[in-house]
C-alpha cells in the first residue's frame, strides 16, 4: 500500500472512531489506541505535506490563529422563533396554521429546544466547507476553524447527501465538562464561568482554535436547508442526518395532533432535568415541508415552527435600592438592584422593572424581599413582592431626569416616562452615537461603546456626524489607545461611507423606526429626500408603517439638528440613496399588480419566482386579498388559498402562464 493510501485509510478509520465515540457513544477501542493512530497520522502528514487536507482528523487539535473573524452572509437567513408558554398558546398557532393551509393533516415535530449557540455549517461534496454564526439572523461571523475542532461534527459526510446544503444547530456546553472547566479554574484561583450557555457561546470566538479544542464543546444539529433534498418532511430530515453522521438528538418526535405534543411538552417538563445538557423548552415545527412553504415567514420567523418555553426559574432575594437609566430616546427605564442571587445558572444582581405603572402594580419599595424570575428574556425581572420591608410609603417615581436634571415628561397612553432634552442629555447622545455604530447599523470596526463615551466625554463627539472628522493625532492621546487602534477607528468610520442605505437609515435612530421598518422605507422611497419630503398620509399607505411610526418619521425630519446632521452626513459621502443593481432584463410589465404565490415549482424556487415578479415591477403579496392580481399556483397549493382566490374571482395562473405573460411583447 502507498504512502496516500497509508493516509487516507488512517483518516477514514480515525473520522469513524470518532463518530462511535462522541456521536453515537459507543467507543470500539480505547483512547490510547486512538491517540497512537492519530500521532502515526500526524507523522505521515508532517513528512508528507503534498498530501494536506484541512479536514484531516489531525485538524481537530486546532493551532489556527484567527485575529478578526471574517463576516459572511447567510445564504439563507438564520430566523428566530416566536416564543409561547401556554398550552393554549399552542392551540392559537394551530388556529392560525389552519386559517392559511385549510382542513389539511397536520403532523408535527417535536424537538427540545438546547441552550447554547447557533450555528449554521455548510457542507459541499460532503465536506465542511463553513460554519457561521447565527448573528443577526442575515449575516454572521466564519467560526470555521473553531468548529472543526468540536469532534462531534463530522468533516466528511457518510453514505449519499446532495452536493450542497446547510445544516443548522445548537453548539452547546454539556454540565459535565462545565463543571470540570470550572473546577480547574477554582483550583487556580480564579474566577469561574457564570454558565453554560454564555461559555460555549464565547469558546466560538477565542482567537486560538487549539484553546477551543481544549474545551468539551457538542453539537446539537437539527434541521438542513438546502435545494434537491432527499427527503420531505423534518422528521425525516432528522433521521437521514443521523445516518450521514451528524449528532442529532434522539429525543425527538413525530406528533400527529396537539394533544402528543402536549404530552411530549409533559414528559420532558420533567425528565428535562436527567439531560447532560441545559433545555429550555420545546420547539414544535410543522413536519411537512410543503406546508412550510405555504406557510412562509413574518418578519422575525418562520409561520411553520414556535418554541414552547418550560415555566421560569423563581427565587426570593432583597431590593436593595432602584435607580433610572436614560436610554438614547431618552426613554427613562428603572432598575431593581439587588442582593446577589443565584437563579438560572447565573448571579443576578440587577432586575428590569420597566416602568412607574408596573412600581406602583406591584407596590414595590426598597428593602422588600421580592420574586425574581428569568423567563423568555435574557433579563430577570421582579414579579412580586414575598415580604414587605421596613419601607412604610409607596416608591415615588423620579420627576427630573437622573443625568441632566430636565423635568421628565410622559405622554397620554404611554408607560415610559422621557427626558425631552434630546440633544443636551449626555447618555442620549451618547446612545445615539453608540446606535449609530453597532453591528445592524453602520458597523464600524474599530469603534466600541466604550470608546463612543471616551470621544464624548473628551469633547470630540457631540453626535455621529462629528465621527467623520476624527483625526489619529487626536485620538492617540486617549486612554487605551494607540497609533494602531487611532489607524483601525479612523479606517473604520472611512469604510462606513459605503453602508447601504436602509442600513443608514436605520443608523439615525428615528424612534419606532427598526430593521426591518427602515428597509421598508427605503425601498419604497430610494433616497432620503424622498423620506423626508414625504407627508404623513404618505408615509401611512407605505406597507407595514402605521400612524405611530410615520409621525415619528415626519417630526426627525422637521427638527433643525437632525436635518444639520444629515446634511453634513451627505457632505461627508455617507449613503443616502438605494444603489440599485443593474438587471438587463428587469421590466415594469407588472408595475402595480401583487401577486401571490402558492406551492412547490419545477423551474424556479419559490425565492427566485418572487424576485423575478419584484424584477419586472410587480409585488409579492403574503396573503390573498381583494387588491390580489394573480396567484400564482405549483403543486400542493394550499387548499385554503384555492378557496379564498375562487371566492375573490382572483385569476390562478400556473408557472408556465406566468412564464408566458413574462416574455410577452
Amino acid at each position: 500500500m502507498g504512502i496516500q493510501q497509508t493516509i487516507i485509510g488512517l483518516r477514514e478509520e480515525l473520522n469513524q472512531h470518532n463518530h462511535n465515540y462522541y456521536v453515537l457513544d459507543k467507543p470500539s477501542i480505547s483512547d490510547f489506541e486512538f491517540d497512537q493512530k492519530l500521532k502515526e497520522l500526524q507523522l505521515l502528514e508532517a513528512k508528507h505535506p503534498e498530501f494536506y487536507d484541512e479536514n484531516s482528523p489531525t485538524q481537530r487539535v486546532g493551532g489556527t490563529i484567527t485575529k478578526n473573524f471574517q463576516t459572511v452572509v447567510h445564504e439563507n437567513r438564520m430566523y428566530s422563533l416566536d416564543n409561547s408558554y401556554s398550552k393554549e398558546d399552542l392551540q392559537d398557532w394551530e388556529v392560525k396554521i389552519q386559517k392559511v393551509l385549510g382542513n389539511v393533516n397536520l403532523q408535527y415535530t417535536c424537538e427540545l429546544k438546547y441552550d447554547g449557540a447557533s450555528i449554521s455549517i455548510t457542507y459541499e461534496d460532503g465536506k465542511l466547507l463553513r460554519a457561521v454564526t447565527r448573528g443577526d439572523g442575515f449575516q454572521g461571523d466564519d467560526v470555521t476553524n473553531n468548529i472543526k475542532t468540536i469532534k462531534s461534527i463530522p468533516l466528511q459526510l457518510q453514505g449519499q447527501f446532495p452536493p450542497k446544503f446547510d445544516i443548522r444547530g445548537e453548539i452547546i456546553l454539556p454540565f459535565e465538562g462545565f463543571d470540570k472547566m470550572n473546577q480547574e479554574l477554582i483550583e487556580i484561583g480564579e474566577l469561574p464561568y457564570s454558565n453554560p450557555r454564555n461559555t460555549a457561546s464565547g469558546s466560538l470566538k477565542l482567537q486560538n482554535s487549539a484553546e477551543v479544542a481544549k474545551r468539551p464543546l457538542d453539537c446539537l444539529l437539527y434541521f438542513i436547508i438546502g435545494n434537491d433534498l432527499p427527503f420531505k418532511t423534518q422528521y425525516q430530515g432528522l433521521e437521514i442526518a443521523r445516518e450521514w453522521g451528524f449528532k442529532v438528538p434522539i429525543e425527538s418526535k413525530l406528533a400527529t395532533n396537539l394533544d402528543e405534543v402536549f404530552d411530549y411538552i409533559n414528559y420532558w417538563d420533567v425528565h428535562r432535568h436527567d439531560l447532560p445538557y441545559e433545555t429550555d423548552g420545546v420547539v414544535i415545527k410543522v413536519n411537512d415541508f410543503n406546508h412550510q412553504n405555504e406557510l412562509g415567514y413574518t418578519a422575525k420567523s418562520p409561520r411553520w415552527a414556535i418554541a414552547y418555553k418550560f415555566k421560569s426559574e423563581q427565587v426570593t432575594t432583597t431590593l436593595n435600592s432602584i435607580s433610572y437609566q436614560v436610554g438614547r430616546t431618552g426613554a427613562i427605564t428603572p432598575v431593581a438592584n439587588l442582593e446577589p442571587v443565584q437563579l438560572a445558572g447565573t448571579i443576578v444582581k440587577r432586575a428590569s422593572l420597566h416602568n412607574a405603572d408596573q412600581i406602583e402594580k406591584l407596590d414595590i419599595r426598597v428593602g422588600d424581599e421580592v420574586f425574581v424570575e428569568k423567563g423568555g428574556e435574557i433579563i430577570p425581572k421582579i414579579i412580586g413582592v414575598a415580604k414587605r420591608g421596613n419601607q412604610l410609603e409607596s416608591t415615588k417615581y423620579i420627576t427630573h431626569c437622573p443625568e441632566c436634571n430636565t423635568p421628565l415628561t410622559r405622554k397620554e397612553g404611554e408607560a415610559q416616562h422621557y427626558c425631552p432634552n434630546f440633544y443636551g442629555c449626555p447618555p442620549q447622545i451618547i446612545g445615539r452615537i453608540q446606535h449609530y455604530i453597532s453591528r445592524k447599523a453602520m458597523d464600524i470596526e474599530g469603534l466600541g461603546g466604550e470608546t463612543v463615551t471616551l470621544l464624548y466625554n473628551n469633547g470630540l463627539v457631540k453626535d455621529y456626524s462629528d465621527l467623520y472628522e476624527l483625526k489619529i493625532e487626536q485620538l492617540i492621546p486617549l486612554e487605551r489607545m494607540a497609533q494602531k487602534s487611532g489607524e483601525n477607528l479612523v479606517n473604520g468610520i472611512e469604510k462606513s461611507k459605503e453602508t447601504s442605505f436602509e442600513r443608514v437609515l436605520f443608523a439615525l435612530g428615528i424612534r419606532y423606526v427598526g430593521e426591518t421598518v427602515a428597509k421598508k422605507i427605503a425601498k419604497h422611497y430610494k433616497n432620503i429626500d424622498a423620506i423626508s419630503n414625504a407627508s404623513l398620509m404618505d408615509l401611512i399607505l407605505v406597507d407595514e408603517i402605521g400612524e405611530r411610526i410615520a409621525q415619528s418619521v415626519i417630526e426627525f425630519f422637521e427638527n433643525e439638528n437632525n436635518k444639520k446632521i444629515i446634511e453634513r452626513l451627505k457632505g461627508f459621502g455617507v449613503q443616502f440613496e438605494i444603489v440599485e443593481k443593474y438587471n438587463p432584463d428587469a421590466t415594469e410589465k407588472f408595475l402595480g399588480k401583487i401577486f401571490v404565490v402558492s406551492g412547490v415549482f419545477e423551474k424556479f424556487s419559490r425565492d427566485d419566482l418572487k424576485k423575478t415578479i419584484e424584477d419586472n415591477g410587480g409585488k409579492v403579496g403574503s396573503s390573498i386579498s381583494s387588491k390580489t392580481d394573480f396567484v400564482v399556483a405549483g403543486d400542493n397549493m394550499g387548499p385554503a388559498k384555492l378557496e379564498k382566490a375562487n371566492q375573490l374571482g382572483i385569476p390562478i395562473i400556473s408557472e408556465n402562464d406566468f412564464l408566458k405573460m413574462i416574455h410577452e411583447n
